[in-house]
């Protein structure tokens, strides 16, 4: 396991937790939104986000689970400011009702973490139609008809926040190593609307890639209209984590092993922490990042006909 210690060009590794990465890091004055924070990687990134001074909105399907979340991490970070808002991603119209009740808070908008997912038993479709990890992991999730949708009903509050306080402002699209388990072509678009047959596996890695793809046409669209704004995307390695709890198999076995592949909740959280944070990401956009360092994705994750293929069909999709 020594490749999971060995500190890259940043300074940090595997090995290294969110609040080593973020050490000394003043977020005071900055509000970030963070999906799927009630659990896992996303709890612990609005903890330590908090822990920074950072303002985390923390849209929640289940507001009591949500509310719970914040009582605790206030109790242990006095003064800390967190606010949870209804969202359900898998839904357009409750990703819309997220977005209006978000504008009526009258806050800036710095850092949006889309870190929500899902990896279901049997690919089945959304209550809009479309395949559920695609819908949820992608669409809802922003502009990924979800994370995709989000995204973009956010955009200009973001826009708005770095031209009023001249900061960088900063999206992270949470992903996975498991990119690579999709089509030959990448994404199969005539299966976004009919999932039948389609692997499970291939379908959660089919809304991996099209986070990374969403991430690399935004970082395009922002470079071009000289945006202050930031689209990246992190692996945080194999954690054991909520997102296993439909897959009896997988989650035993990396119960059983997990001592020897898979980090800790707070190590997977570092590269999000990192990449939504640190100084040193300044700058940087359009790259995938693992381990807290610029890593390199499949080549299809850098297609850049396929990213404004998706791009175009996602538009289609939330706008119809």
């Amino acid at each position: 396991m020594w490749w999971f210690y060995r500190k890259g060009p940043s300074g940090f590794s595997g090995a290294s937790t969110a609040e080593e990465v973020t050490a000394g890091v003043d977020g005071r004055g900055l509000v970030a939104v963070i999906t799927g924070a009630t659990s896992g990687i996303g709890l612990e990134t609005a903890r330590v986000l908090a822990l920074r001074g950072v303002h985390v909105v923390m849209p929640a399907r289940n507001v009591a689970a949500g509310l719970a979340v914040k009582e605790t991490i206030v109790a242990s970070i006095p003064g800390a400011r967190i606010d949870v808002l209804e969202m359900d991603l898998s839904s357009m119209a409750s990703v819309r009702r997220f977005a209006s009740e978000f504008e009526s808070l009258n806050l800036p908008l710095n850092i949006l973490i889309n870190n929500a997912g899902i990896m279901t038993r049997n690919c089945t479709c959304s209550c809009d139609g479309l395949e559920l990890h695609f819908a949820t992991n992608h669409i809802a999730f922003v502009l990924n008809a979800g994370h995709f949708l989000l995204t973009n009903l956010l955009l200009e509050s973001m826009k708005k926040t770095c031209r009023d306080s001249g900061t960088e402002g900063r999206i992270i699209n949470v992903t996975s190593a498991g990119h690579t388990m999709t089509y030959p072509e990448g994404i199969c678009f005539d299966k976004i609307h009919d999932p039948s047959g389609l692997n499970d596996f291939i379908g959660y890695g089919q809304s991996k890639l099209a986070n990374i793809l969403h991430s690399n046409e935004l970082s395009r669209i922002f470079k071009e209209g000289g945006v202050n704004i930031s689209a990246n995307a992190v692996h945080p390695g194999v954690i054991a984590t909520n997102l296993f709890r439909g897959r009896t198999i997988v989650a035993a076995f990396l119960n059983s092993i997990g001592r020897i592949i898979c980090r800790s909740v707070q190590q997977g959280a570092a590269t999000t922490c990192y990449v939504a944070m640190h100084p040193q990401v300044k700058g940087i956009s359009g790259k995938y990042f693992a381990n807290c360092n610029i890593a390199i994705p499949s080549l299809q994750a850098m297609d850049v006909e396929l990213a404004k293929k998706l791009w175009q069909f996602s538009l289609q999709t939330v706008s119809s």
